[in-house]
């Protein structure tokens, strides 16, 4: 993974520095707080419904041992033990102390963390597939490109007050994981007459107007990426609406102008742009892939008493919905479930993380990674290995054998942290999870992507979900909708609206109707519930949620 420079160390340095005396004189009432909003925003921190949240970068999802350790350390010593990794491959704390913020990035900075960029109109941080590196089926590891690009986005002087919020996904693999079509910019690699480039999407995003985005370019050669990128955001920074925020993002200017007048104006900004690169970007990608060379592939440890589990029904279990291929035979990509049912989608405590640093120690070669469906990744493990990871994530209760099943739920915070939500997504994941734990149909029912948000932000990626859960308040009262048919994959697909909402102690038997009726409804136990919606259409699955309106008819 990507070490930092001497440029590196000293530019972290200055900023915790620099928020450290901005911290003070908010303390002194120097700076009131609508002062001090812009200046705590530049380092992430918000002003919750609580308290502060401090939301951390883990760019591109990739964190080492001694990060996730630093990570536990700071959740016990400055928050209240735990952490929330998110959508964007970060990871939130929800309790810090004002006066301790500065005290926290500097510990960040002790591991090459940071918190910058991770709030305000500016290029957020740069996710990427979290099996990067090592999954079968990719053309190339994109993560380079995506260290490439945080180190361009890092305070660029034009890109620090956009018309809103900035987003770009890479991907090196034609089977998308990272969502490349719901961000402002998305990036698949690909490749053309044996040299490789981008396809480049722009207009995707989620909130109150989701959007899938549209192929600006199909091949960008990898010569052209940077410059091309700073045409499309330059573009975008002189085009986007400022007058009103809910028109702000990309992809309302890509939707008023459209695609076509974007290209020619990008066209011509890429034109002026790329003689200024004069290849310097080239020479920089050159020196950060020497960073993420593959790790020295060892044997696995020598069998142990953990080695009796693999004959066990749960680990079994564990190994059919945990396990994905890996490009390099006799190794496995392991994915850490932080979904167990009755617990907060995406939260790990300070012992859990811990215990995954170990995991990654002695069995992982030092390699984590955080999913944007808020999982923690192990990308490197032997077959052989298997049995004693499964022992010692079980031991960190962190064996859920669940990953892509009903109660891997992907949820925002919600109205019980955020401060814009306007109801609750956590509680209705937990009942949701529970509830089929209870009916022992995970397994039955098979791959189902369940998004939850708790406000139109859409943080949770509900409109992406299989099954979508939208948590508003109508009248003083939470009200959930649910949409179907949503994909966040190569074929991504903005999901359907079913119908009216539904009350918070109406939503789970909502729920357990709509699968319980799926069942029935599918052709063989092989297909899947998406599969089912696409062939079948809306209507039956609507009958299955308002039986009322099946009767009255």
């Amino acid at each position: 993974m990507y070490q930092y420079s001497n440029f590196d160390h000293e530019f972290v340095a200055q900023r915790v520095a620099q928020f450290r005396a901005q911290v003070a004189r908010r303390l002194d009432g120097s700076l009131s707080e609508e002062e001090f909003k812009p200046l705590r925003l530049m380092n992430g921190l918000y002003l919750q419904l609580h308290a502060y949240m401090l939301r951390v970068a883990i760019p591109y999802g990739t964190l080492n041992s001694r990060q996730m350790d630093q990570l536990a350390m700071i959740a016990e010593r400055w928050d209240k033990g735990y952490g929330h990794f998110t959508t964007r491959q970060n990871i939130q704390f929800n309790w810090p102390k004002l006066e301790d913020v500065p005290d926290i990035l500097q510990a960040l900075a002790d591991v090459e963390m940071h918190a910058t960029q991770t709030s305000g109109n500016t290029i957020r941080n740069v996710t990427a597939d979290h099996f990067a590196g090592a999954a079968a089926d990719e053309i190339a590891d994109p993560r380079p490109i995506a260290e490439l690009i945080r180190q361009w986005s890092t305070d660029h002087p034009e890109f620090q007050f956009l018309p809103r919020k900035f987003k770009i996904a890479v991907t090196g693999s034609p089977h998308d994981r990272a969502v490349t079509q719901a961000h402002d910019i998305g990036l698949r690699m690909t490749e053309q007459n044996g040299s490789r480039g981008f396809e480049v999407i722009v207009g995707g995003g989620l909130g109150r107007t989701p959007m899938i985005g549209k192929t600006l370019s199909p091949f960008v050669p990898l010569e052209d990426l940077l410059p091309y990128l700073e045409a499309v955001v330059s573009t975008y920074n002189l085009l986007g609406r400022r007058d009103n925020k809910y028109k702000a993002r990309i992809k309302i200017t890509t939707h008023e102008h459209g695609i076509d007048e974007i290209k020619q104006r990008v066209d011509a900004q890429f034109a002026k742009i790329k003689p200024l690169f004069s290849g310097a970007d080239l020479q920089i990608l050159k020196d950060i892939e020497r960073h993420f060379e593959p790790p020295k592939l060892k044997p696995a440890a020598p069998a142990g008493a953990a080695q009796t589990v693999a004959q066990t029904p749960a680990f079994r279990a564990w190994r059919d919905t945990n396990i994905t291929a890996h490009k390099v035979p006799g190794y496995a990509i392991v994915s850490v479930s932080l979904k167990k049912p009755g617990a907060t989608p995406g939260d790990a405590t300070a012992e859990q993380m811990r215990a995954l640093a170990q995991v990654a120690r002695n069995f992982g070669h030092d390699a984590l990674r955080i999913s944007h469906e808020q999982n923690v990744i192990l990308p490197y493990v032997h077959l052989a290995d298997l049995p004693q990871v499964y022992q010692a994530l079980r031991q960190a209760d962190l064996a859920t054998a669940n990953i892509g099943l009903i109660s891997d739920i992907i949820a925002c915070p919600g109205m019980d942290y955020c401060a814009l939500a306007t109801a609750r997504s956590i509680p209705v994941a937990q009942q949701i999870a529970t509830r089929f734990e209870a009916l022992k149909l995970e397994h039955d029912i098979g791959p189902l992507k369940l998004k939850i948000s708790g406000c139109i932000n859409a943080c949770g990626h509900h409109h992406l979900g299989h099954i979508g859960i939208l948590g508003l308040e109508k009248a003083g009262v939470e009200s959930y909708q649910i949409t179907l048919g949503g994909d966040a994959g190569a074929e991504a697909e903005i999901g359907t609206r079913a119908g009216p909402g539904f009350g918070a102690d109406e939503i789970v038997p909502a729920i357990e109707r709509l699968i319980l009726g799926y069942l029935h409804l599918r052709r063989d136990e092989t297909e899947s519930f998406l599969e089912a919606y696409r062939r079948l259409g809306l209507a039956p699955f609507k009958a299955l949620l308002y039986p009322q309106e099946k009767k009255a008819a």
